[in-house]
């Protein structure tokens, strides 16, 4: 399993999540490891425009476009989710991986942007990382962007903030968590922990 170095993620809370879990995991920018992974986590914090562009860079976009079509498992967290996605309202000229159909929008809410803190994941009907949750579960946010993706059966779970959005993304073998499992406690692992225990 490899953790996709761009320059744009929380590589080590990641990485000591998984050794806690004791699952052998990598992190690695290189495009041969990527296309040989047989899972793939895109991590991602800041922006979208940035973090695309860095992906580009590192020519990393192929090979796990490649990976993922050919059905290798892949999971976004927090920005890495949206990057899943066709395009971003905070970088309107910049095309997403479009692995999952749909845009990312900014919210327009009451509510204090950034989402930061603790909130109630609530899993929708036949998501797959979410076994193992205890009901009110919750978990750790940092955002000020969420998904909607064009098909509401991709959503895996939703959490409300004023508004219902959605946390938690299962497209086939493609999954996205808007929050961070490394720092979501005993929710947060059992849900990495679902996602190596995939297929």
């Amino acid at each position: 399993m490899i953790i996709i170095d761009y320059g744009a993620g929380n590589l080590k809370n990641l990485k000591n999540a998984f050794d806690y879990l004791n699952v052998p995991v990598e992190i690695s920018s290189e495009s041969a490891k990527i296309a040989g992974a047989d899972k793939l986590i895109l991590p991602g914090v800041g922006a979208f425009g940035y973090a695309m562009q860095n992906l580009h860079q590192r020519d990393l976009v192929q090979p796990l476009i490649e990976s993922v079509t050919a059905g290798v498992p892949l999971l976004g967290i927090c920005l890495g989710m949206q990057l899943l996605f066709s395009a971003s309202e905070e970088a309107p000229d910049v095309d997403g991986l479009n692995l999952i159909p749909g845009t990312v929008k900014r919210f327009q809410i009451g509510f204090k942007v950034p989402h930061m803190g603790w909130n109630e994941l609530v899993p929708q009907p036949g998501s797959l990382l979410t076994a193992g949750i205890p009901v009110e579960s919750y978990a750790y946010f940092v955002h000020s962007y969420y998904c909607v993706p064009e098909n509401p059966a991709h959503s895996a779970a939703v959490t409300n903030y004023d508004i219902d959005f959605t946390s938690m993304v299962q497209y086939e073998h493609i999954f996205g968590t808007q929050f961070h499992p490394e720092k979501s406690q005993d929710v947060g692992l059992q849900i990495l922990k679902n996602f190596v225990e995939f297929g």
